[in-house]
């Protein structure tokens, strides 16, 4: 399954008011349960907390991968969140994260888990996308970023 697969406007929350790690998480866990995609909120952020006890998803250059595996999902979700002012997300260079992409996959998927983060990390390199995903004021604007990608 293609990442653009997984992304439409329900999934995508332009912009987070969240301003702490921990907001925009349940931010972002908020947004996948009123799509309907996630069943138990408590749970997804147990798994979500889980594994970032074992090391931040705050990447480099304003990007966030909050992930783990958890049975509150049926099949791989997405749910990106775009903070323009950026967030303190323990990133690895320091910097405020503005771009999050936060996935769940059930515990026996991790094919599709791994070729997202992949695709993720691909798509990333692109300082001018991040730039102008960075800039986006809707989740229309998003979805279409990452069709035309």
């Amino acid at each position: 399954m293609a990442l653009i697969d997984l992304v439409s406007e329900d999934i995508v929350k332009v912009p987070l008011s969240a301003s702490t790690k921990d907001e925009v998480i349940h931010e972002l866990i908020a947004v996948l349960k009123a799509a309907g995609k996630i069943r138990d909120t408590g749970k997804v952020y147990e798994a979500i907390l889980a594994r970032e006890g074992l090391g931040s998803t705050g990447l480099e250059k304003g990007i966030a991968v909050p992930h783990a595996k958890t049975d509150q999902v049926e099949k791989l979700t997405l749910a990106i969140g775009i903070s323009p002012n950026g967030v303190d997300f323990a990133a690895m260079d320091g910097q405020p994260s503005k771009l999050f992409f936060m996935m769940l996959a059930a515990p026996d998927q991790s094919g599709p888990h791994i070729e997202a983060l992949a695709e993720i990390a691909r798509i990333t390199r692109s300082d001018a996308f991040c730039r102008v995903l960075a800039s986006a004021v809707s989740a229309k604007e998003i979805v279409e970023l990452f069709t035309e990608e």
